[in-house]
Parts: structure tokens; sequence; C-alpha cells
């Protein structure tokens, strides 16, 4: 009897050699059909230089080649037939302008691009980068929006994971905020948004994933880049860093160090009214001036080596320390209404001297090995992780009572607050029978945080332990994880069919009343994605997965983090996580025009509400709890247009609706309205390395739960000139030229309603200059991922 074999499917291979016979790693190969050059599919090149390419339906092709200082190649005619062909050698020529002085790009990479599933934020090189934060490139980003409290939506949704070069980072919110003020834009080279990533993605973040590339050299040899800033608004904003490249046939050796000095200032006026049943009617005016001062240090530092052609071994550790004195100076205006009628006024001033550390520090161990000397062989990739993460707080809250005259109070605050994170993971890739991929993987993580607080009172010399705000909080948690992804791609249509599996235990303990919460449970998130094209003009993708977001460390520490005299943060033990539904459906028109429709089912909202404190007085908690449901409902529309050679647009539209639903605070809620944003960015190229950038951006009023959020946005521009035949650059920008950023909110509930106004040092004229030395021949980067995931962002709230 014959042997029985699974049928191979066809395929086109080759290589792409140099015009030295050299093979080109990491050469783009792409296949297009011949009578109109449509793109069919597109693959990379090996290590000596090969490429495979599926069999496509009979007919016509050409095959392109294309790197980075070199001129694209196209093959001559290719007859399909349905059998495997090995096609002649693509030979690629250095570009004019890699001869002589190797690689030197011409052209400018849009600002924003977008692709089937994510847009890409083009930071490097960018005029409106220079002497700006990660923050502020984020808050231009098309769908982008960040609020009041630092928090980060896209398309109008919260709960996001954010990554830095493959590594979440350890904050949400407001710590999250001051860390990527702490990062400057120079460091970034690109930023990724996906609104439905697949399942080898954490289930973390319902509303996407936030993907952040640091710039790394790709030049051969010894090199690098010093770049320095002097920003100018109310304060000043300096910023400089270096990093150093060295890079041979087996080796890459790299590191960076980046010091920032920000002054700043945020004005934050409060206009509040009580009216529950359980409190005495009235209502409170304060006003808030807060001046701050960040000082960090962030590095990184590593090595790649090739130990053999198939395996590669990798090593960095990073850090970020940064210092953050802050001094604020509040006023308080108390009406208290009562019995018939009558007013009684309160009127007292505080000081808030506080200072703020976060020496963190990572570590990684990832290998890197294929099974075969093909393009499609079988990859296993593993990642060893560990980090820590600390915020030390020290505080003076200093209160004097002028009406009703009373002692002055002097609230001393201690707090350390400590976590460590432990992840193992690895990931495999083959290629199966029929031209299906599969991925599959598994993923350990083990997290350890502990919360001290101590707080003391002294009044007229004598102190005392505030035993109802000294506490110390610990958490425990243990998140094992595997999937599989099954893609199968054909001429017109790709498929991908993903499931995760995740199993959580928590457990958490505080010492006021000996409170512990325990969990453990398992969820299932399947992806699945649909792509078609339906003619040279239309191509349509439609998605469907389920996600998660488990609350961050910080939302479930109770310990208190406080404002001035009337307001503190407070985390939620008995926070759960939320989980989502999503869909999308987008249509493509012409390869650059596309619409998407989706939508979002989230049950358990972790929505943050804004209270009067369970100890009475005029004190207001800022704490998160679980809402009921949210349906959210966008259309996003993007639209790039090149006006002219040298100038070039790229508009963004979301239009949004959520529809909250539940019951939070004594309050019942069934609330939405239509919102959106727009973003445009304009780009000019002037000719002799003179170029420009202006971006807008525009938000309307919106509803988010109890909030309603007045209407803002902001205009930036910017101009660069490239110096000493491009080996510098020189970049001026103003940020928030009309100053239109300032957030405007209102919080209403049946017994409370606060309304805010927050401004804050954002309109800036910044004045840039960067400058490379080294060597300038470029070779393909090594793409790094590390296996960290989404504990390391969920530890905010430190």
């Amino acid at each position: 009897m014959p042997q029985l074999r699974a049928q191979t499917p066809p395929i086109l291979s080759g290589t792409v050699r140099d015009a030295a016979g050299q093979p080109l790693e990491y050469a783009t190969v792409t296949l297009h059909r011949a009578a109109d050059s449509v793109a069919v599919k597109t693959e990379f090149c090996d290590a000596q230089g090969r490429f495979a390419l599926p069999a496509a339906p009979t007919g016509q092709y050409l095959i392109s080649a294309a790197l980075v200082g070199y001129t694209r190649v196209w093959s001559v005619p290719v007859a399909a037939t349905g059998n495997s062909q090995t096609l002649s050698p693509l030979v690629l020529q250095a570009s004019a302008a890699a001869t002589l002085r190797e690689v030197k790009v011409e052209a400018r990479r849009p600002l924003y691009e977008r692709e089937a599933d994510r847009t890409i934020v083009n930071v490097e090189g960018s005029t409106l980068s220079a002497g700006a934060t990660s923050l502020d490139v984020l808050g231009r980003a098309p769908g982008v929006t960040v609020d009041a409290a630092d928090n980060l939506a896209l398309r109008g949704r919260q709960g996001l994971l954010v990554l830095i070069d493959g590594k979440r980072v350890p904050m949400n919110g407001k710590e999250l905020g001051d860390y990527l003020r702490a990062l400057p834009a120079e460091q970034l080279a690109s930023i990724e948004l996906l609104t439905n990533p697949p399942a080898k993605y954490d289930a973390q973040g319902g509303a996407g994933v936030i993907a952040i590339h640091l710039k790394k050299d790709q030049r051969l040899g010894t090199n690098g880049t010093a770049n320095l800033s002097y920003g100018r608004g109310r304060y000043g904003k300096f910023t400089t860093g270096l990093t150093l490249n060295h890079r041979r046939k087996n080796l890459n050796a790299f590191g960076s160090y980046t010091y920032a000095d920000r002054r700043n200032f945020l004005d934050l006026d409060f206009y509040r009214q009580y009216y529950g049943n359980n409190m005495q009617p009235g209502s409170s005016e304060q006003f808030n001036h807060n001046t701050s001062h960040l000082q960090s240090h962030s590095w990184k530092t590593g090595l790649d080596y090739t130990l053999s052609k198939r395996t590669l071994l990798g090593v960095s550790v990073s850090g970020v320390v940064s210092e953050t004195p802050s001094f604020s100076n509040n006023q308080t205006f108390i009406t208290n209404t009562g019995v018939g009628g009558g007013f009684a006024k309160e009127r007292y001033a505080s000081t808030t001297d506080q200072t703020v550390q976060r020496p963190n520090l990572a570590g990684n161990l990832n290998l890197r090995h294929i099974f075969a000397d093909s393009t499609n062989a079988p990859e296993l990739t593993v990642d060893l992780d560990v980090a820590r993460y600390a915020t030390d707080r020290l505080l003076a809250l200093t209160t004097v009572y002028e009406l009703p005259n009373a002692p002055a109070n002097l609230l001393r605050g201690d707090q350390q607050n400590h976590v460590i994170i432990q992840s193992a993971k690895a990931d495999y890739s083959r290629l199966l029978p029929h031209r299906i991929r599969l991925e599959t993987g598994a993923k350990l993580t083990f997290i350890n945080s502990d919360n001290d607080a101590v707080f003391t009172n002294t009044v007229e010399g004598q102190t005392t332990l505030d035993t109802n705000k000294t506490n110390r909080f610990r958490y425990n948690e243990n998140v094992n994880a595997a999937y599989f992804s099954l893609q199968r791609a054909t001429a017109a249509t790709t498929t991908q069919l993903g499931l995760r599996a995740e199993q959580t235990n928590t457990l958490s303990r505080q010492s006021v009343g000996n409170e512990r919460y325990e969990r453990h449970y398992l969820q299932l998130f399947p992806n699945v994605s649909v792509k078609h094209t339906l003619s040279e003009q239309h191509a349509l993708a439609l998605s469907l997965s389920r996600r998660l977001d488990r609350p961050s460390y910080g939302q479930l520490n109770p310990l208190r983090v406080y404002f001035d005299a009337t307001s503190y943060q407070s985390g939620n033990p008995a926070l759960r996580p939320q989980t989502s539904y999503n869909l999308e459906l987008t249509h493509t028109f012409r390869q650059k025009y596309t619409s998407t429709f989706g939508y979002a089912r989230t049950n358990n909202l972790i929505q943050n509400v804004v209270q009067p404190a369970p100890e009475g007085g005029r004190t207001v908690v800022n704490q998160f709890a679980n809402l009921g449901t949210l349906h959210f409902v966008t259309l996003t529309l993007t639209a790039p247009v090149e006006v002219t050679k040298n100038w070039t647009m790229y508009n963004n539209l979301v239009l949004f609706y959520g529809r909250y639903l539940g019951s939070l605070a004594g309050t019942n809620l069934d609330r939405g309205r239509p919102a959106f944003t727009f973003n445009t960015n304009q780009s000019f190229s002037f000719g002799h390395g003179w170029s420009a950038d202006v971006t807008g951006l525009y938000q309307s009023r919106e509803v988010a739960a109890f909030e309603v959020v007045r209407r803002r946005g902001q205009v930036t521009a910017g101009i660069q000139k490239s110096l000493w035949d491009k080996q510098a650059t020189l970049r001026l920008n103003v940020s928030d030229i009309f100053y239109t950023t300032p957030i405007r909110s209102t919080a209403t509930y049946d017994n409370f309603r606060e309304t805010f106004y927050n401004r804050f040092d954002s309109r800036i004229a910044t004045l840039a200059f960067t400058y490379r030395f080294g060597g300038s021949k470029v070779e393909a980067a090594r793409k790094r991922t590390v296996g960290a995931d989404e504990e390391l962002r969920r530890t905010g709230g430190l």
C-alpha cells in the first residue's frame, strides 16, 4: 500500500542578494498581480536571504523586493500554474543616497499611517516631537484622549493595555501620566494603536492596545545620537539624552540615558454641592494652585548575541528613577444650610508639601530559536522577566482654620508602595499543511504588592498616630495563561481564529479591620478576524473578540493619597474585573480610505466615582467601583490625502455613543450622548532640508457615566531644518497655541454635584537639537519583545 502524505501547498521561492552576491536578511518580498500591481502577499527574507510565498491562483504575477538603503527591484512576469516554482535570484542595488555616504533617507515617513488592524504614529523625525513628552504625543494621536486624571481612552473608551518595547508599563491613571511625562518623545520611534488585538496579546485591555516602540539604532559599527531641547511655557522644560550602539556580525550592544527636568503648574478649581438625605445641605468652593518640579533619569542597556545561525540570545536591563517635589496652596469656602434656611460659613486655608520618589528597575532575558534554515521554519521564543516598582511618598498637609477659629492641624504621611513582578513566557509558531500558520504559547506570572502608610496629626505641638488613615495593604496575584491562533491566507482572504485561556488567583489583605478578599476564576477569550479583498478598489475586514480589564493594583489599594485638605483618592479592594465583547467591521477604499463600525458591550464596568467621604464633613473621596453595563458604538473615518507633491494631510474622525446603565452611590444611571473627536495633520516639505507640521485636535462635549466633559482641543505647529548633510536636525515647535486644552467637567449624583476646572502648562515653545554620529550603513534590527505583560501596567495608583 503506498504511504499517505500530507499535501504540501505550492510555493514560489527564491533568494534576495546584494550586488556582491551576499544574502539580504529582512528584505521585504511582495507578490503583485501583473495586471494592476495590487499586492497579494508579503513576506520577509530569512538570514540566508531566502523567501517563500504561497502560490497564487493561476495567472500572471510580479514579485518585488525592497530594503532600506537599496532600490526596489522587480522580477519578470511569473506565470502561476498551481505548482511550486524556484525563481531566479533578485539582486538589489544600493540606492544613490546610500552610495559613498551609505544610507541617507530622502523622504519623510508620514506622521500617521493606517493599516488593516492598527494606526501607526511615526514619532521619530516629527517636528512636533521635539521637546515634547510621550504623553503629549499620545494626546495628539488619532482617536486617543487624555482626561484630567491622565486616564487614556481610545475611540472614547478607557481600559487600555500600554506596552513599551513589548513590556507593559506598570501604571495607569495619574501614575502612568507622570511616567509618560518623564519619557521624552525624542526617545520614541513609533506608536501603534490596536483596537482588536489577536489572541497572542494578553486579554487585558478591553479598549485595545497602545504599543510604544523606542528608538534603536540600526547602523553597523559604533554610533550614537545626542539630543538637547529647552521649552518654555510659564516654566522651563529641559531634556537631554544620549544613545550608543555597537553592532557587528554576531553582537549588538546598546545603551541609552535620558535626563529630564520639567517644572509645571496645575490650577484646579472645585465647586461642590451637597444635598443628600443623610447629610447637611450646603456647598463649597476650593481654589488650588500647585507647582511641581520633575527630575527623572531613565536608562536602558543590553545586548543581543547570535549563538548560531538559528539561535539568538538577548538580555536587557532598564530603569527609571524620578523625584517630584510639589507644593500646593488651597483656599476653601464652605456654606452650610441650616434648619429654616439659615446659613453658616466656614473658611480655611491649607498647604500641601509633597515629595514623590519612584525608583523602578526591570530586567529581561530572552531566547529565539529557528528549527530549520527556511523562511517558514518553526520558531520558538522564550522570555523571562523580573521587575521591581516602588513609590515612596512623603506628605505634610497643614490646615489653618480661619472661620470658625480653631487650632491648626498638620497631617504627615509616610507611604511606601512596592511591587515585584516575575513572569515566564514561551511562544511557538510553525506552518501547517494547507497554508495554515499556527501560533501557540503559555505564560506564568506572579505579583507581590506590599503597601504601607503611616499618618500622624500634630495639633498645638501634640503629635498622635491617626489610626483611621494608617493601614497596610498586601496583594498577591498569579495568572496562568495559554493560547493558540490559526491563520490561513489565500490570494483574496485572510482568516484568523484564536483562543486564550487565563486562570487567575488573587488574595488581598489589609490590617485595618483584618479584611481579606480571595478570588479564583478561569475565563476564555476567543478572537476571530476575516479580511477579504472584494476588488482592486474595495476590501472588508471583520473582527470579534472578548477581552478583560483586571483592576490595577492602585485601584485595589485602599490606602489614601491626599490632594488637599478636602480631597483624597482611595482604592477599592472589592473591585471586580470588567469584561467586554468587541465587534469591528472595516471597509477600505482604494487601499487607503477606511471606515470602521464598532460595537462593544462591557459588563461590571470599572468607573471612577466622586462622593462625600464616609467620615463626614465636606471631604470628598475619589474611588473606583463597578457599574452595571456600557454599550458603546463607534464609527471611525480615516482619509489620508496628498494635496500636492509637497503637502500631505491625514484626517481622522471618530463618532461615538456610549450608553451607561447601572446604579452607584445611590444614583440610578441610564445615560448617553453622541460625541466625536477629530484629528488632522498637515505635513509640508519645502526642500533644502526644510519641513513643517501642523496638527489639530477637537473633542466635542461628551458624557462619561456620571460626568459631562465640555468641548476642548488644541493646535500645535512645528518646523525643522536638517543640517550638515543630515547629521543634525534643528526643530522649533509651539504646542497648544490657542491654549484650548484646559478641561471643564461636571459630575452629578442624586446626593452630590461637583464641577472642576483644570489648567496646566500646556502652551510651550520648544527649540531642540539632535546630532547623529558614527557609521550610517543600515542593517535590519532585531525585533525585541519581552514577556512581562499586563501586570506591569496594572501597578498603577502607587
